[in-house]
C-alpha cells in the first residue's frame, strides 16, 4: 500500500538545481516535497568542479615546483606521493560535499523523501514501492551521467573510470588513457600528466578544449601539444591484456595502425542527461528522439505541462550557475504556473582550467556570424611573462555596425577572471569604448583585455 502524499510543487533530485529550486518555492510558502534517489552532494561537489580542481591544484604544484629553476630556485629530489596525493583530493572533497548535506538536512524532513521517483501520471509520481505523490506542479533535476560506450565497459571493466569514479583511486596510476579532448579529459588529462602519469589523448575529433575560434584553437593546440600526447581523429578499440592492464589499438590518418598499453582508461566523452528511470512515457510529455522531453529554454516548461526541467537535466547550459539559476527559475515557474516567468538574458560563459586556461563567452565562433562581427586580439601579456608564463591570446568580438561587445574567446593565465568582466560588459550592452572608459591597474592580466578591447575600438567606426 503506497503512502499518498500530496503537496504544491514536487522536486526530483536534491543537486544543485534541485535544490535552489526547493528554495525557490519554499520562499512563496507553497508546500514543496524534495525527492533524491542517490547519496546527495551535488554533482559538483562530489564528481566535478572541486575533486578536479583539488588535483589540479597538486599538479599545478608539482609542476611550480619543476619549473622554478627559471627564477632560479632549485627544488631536489621532488617526489610526487600518489597516495597523498590522492588522500587530500577525497578528504578536502568530503568537506564540501559534507557542506552541501548539512543543507539538506537542514530542510524539515517532511519536506524530503528519498527513493526513487517515476511518473505514474502527469502529475502523480511514485517513490521506490512507499509513496504516491500527487503535485499540483513537477520539477525533473535530475542531473546527468557519464557516458562509457558498452564496448569499453564490458572489456575494460574496473580499469575504465570517470570523472565519478576516477578520484576514488588510492594512488596515482601510472600511465593513462584519455578517451575524449574536450574540456572535462583536457582538465583531467593535464592534472595527471603534470603529476608525473603517462598520459595519452584520444578523441574521434581533432578539436581540443572545444575551442571554436580557429586563431584561438591553434595557439591552444600549440600549447597543450608540449605537455601532453594527443591522438586525434581516431576510433580506439581495447584489450584487456593477462596482467590487467588495458592494450589500445587505433588508426592514425593514412591508415598507420598504432597501439599502446595503459593501466587505466579515463572516458570523458561526455555526459547525458539521467532520465531513465522517470518512466517519462506516463507523462504525457512530447519528448526529442533521445528520449528527453522537450520544453521552453524561456521558461524550461515542457510543453503546455506543468512540468519543469532543470540544470545538467536538460542539456541546455551544462554548469553549475546555470544550474542553480535554473533552479530558482523553475521552482518559481512551478508554483506561479500558468503565469511563468522568463529567464533573464544572460550571455553563456564557460571556463576550462587547463593553466593557461580556456574560456568563453557570449555565442561562440562561428564562420558566418563573424562576417557581421569585428574582432580584437591581444597576444602580449607583460604580468605572464613576469610570472613565466604563456601569455596565450585573447579574441573579442563586437558587431561591425554599433560595437556593442558579444563575446570572445580567450586562452591564457587566469582568464576565468577575464571572462567575468567581459560577461558582465556583454551582458550590459557596452562597447569596447564604454569598458575602456573604466580603470585598469598595472601590472595585471586585465591588462591583456583591455589590449583587445583598444584594437576593436581602433577598428569601430565613428
Amino acid at each position: 500500500m503506497l503512502k499518498p502524499v500530496v503537496c504544491d510543487v514536487a522536486i526530483i533530485g536534491a543537486g544543485s538545481a534541485g535544490l535552489a529550486a526547493y528554495h525557490a518555492a519554499k520562499a512563496t510558502g507553497a508546500k514543496v516535497l524534495l525527492i533524491e534517489a542517490g547519496a546527495g552532494g551535488t554533482t559538483c561537489a562530489r564528481y566535478g568542479c572541486m575533486p578536479s580542481k583539488l588535483l589540479l591544484a597538486a599538479a599545478r604544484a608539482a609542476r611550480d615546483a619543476k619549473a622554478a629553476e627559471m627564477f632560479g630556485v632549485h627544488a631536489e629530489d621532488l617526489t610526487i606521493d600518489g597516495k597523498a596525493v590522492m588522500a587530500r583530493v577525497r578528504r578536502e572533497r568530503d568537506h564540501f560535499v559534507e557542506a552541501v548535506l548539512e543543507d539538506v538536512a537542514a530542510i524539515p524532513p517532511a519536506d524530503r523523501l528519498h527513493g526513487q521517483a517515476r511518473f505514474a501520471g502527469p502529475d502523480t509520481l511514485t517513490v521506490d514501492d512507499h509513496t504516491l505523490v500527487t503535485a499540483r506542479a513537477v520539477v525533473i533535476a535530475t542531473g546527468a551521467r557519464p557516458v562509457v560506450p558498452e564496448d569499453l565497459a564490458e572489456t575494460c571493466q574496473e580499469r575504465v573510470v570517470t570523472h565519478e569514479t576516477v578520484f576514488e583511486m588510492e594512488t596515482l596510476p601510472r600511465s593513462l588513457a584519455v578517451i575524449g579532448a574536450g574540456p572535462l579529459g583536457l582538465e583531467l588529462a593535464l592534472a595527471f600528466v603534470r603529476l608525473g602519469v603517462k598520459t595519452t589523448v584520444f578523441d574521434e575529433g581533432d578539436a581540443i578544449g572545444a575551442v571554436g575560434d580557429p586563431v584561438v584553437a591553434e595557439a591552444v593546440a600549440d600549447q597543450m601539444k608540449r605537455e601532453l600526447v594527443f591522438e586525434l581523429g581516431v576510433t580506439v578499440e581495447a584489450k584487456r591484456k593477462t596482467d590487467g592492464d588495458i592494450l589500445l589499438h587505433w588508426t592514425k590518418a593514412g591508415g598507420k595502425a598504432r597501439r599502446g598499453t595503459f593501466d587505466y582508461v579515463l572516458v570523458a566523452t561526455g555526459r547525458t542527461p539521467a532520465l531513465d528511470g522517470l518512466d517519462l512515457n506516463l507523462a504525457g510529455l512530447d519528448c526529442d528522439e533521445d528520449g528527453a522531453p522537450v520544453f521552453d529554454p524561456d521558461t524550461l516548461r515542457c510543453g503546455q505541462s506543468t512540468i519543469f526541467i532543470a540544470g545538467d537535466a536538460n542539456d541546455d547550459r551544462p554548469v553549475l550557475h546555470e544550474a542553480s539559476l535554473q533552479g530558482e527559475l523553475a521552482g518559481r515557474n512551478a508554483v506561479h504556473a500558468p503565469k511563468l516567468e522568463k529567464r533573464a538574458p544572460m550571455p553563456r560563459m564557460a571556463v576550462v582550467y587547463s593553466d593557461p586556461d580556456i574560456a568563453s563567452v557570449g555565442p561562440g565562433w562561428d564562420d558566418d556570424a563573424a562576417n557581421g562581427w569585428i574582432v580584437g586580439c591581444s597576444d602580449d601579456v607583460g604580468r605572464a611573462r613576469v610570472d613565466g608564463r604563456p601569455s596565450g591570446i585573447l579574441r573579442v568580438y563586437a558587431g561591425a555596425r554599433d560595437g556593442v561587445l558579444l563575446g570572445g574567446e580567450l586562452f591564457g593565465p587566469d582568464v576565468e577572471h577575464l571572462a567575468h568582466l567581459l560577461a558582465w560588459a556583454v551582458q550590459l550592452k557596452m562597447t569596447a569604448k564604454d569598458v575602456l572608459a573604466l580603470p585598469f591597474y598595472h601590472p595585471t592580466t586585465e591588462e591583456s583585455l583591455r589590449t583587445a578591447l583598444r584594437d576593436l575600438a581602433d577598428q569601430q567606426k565613428g
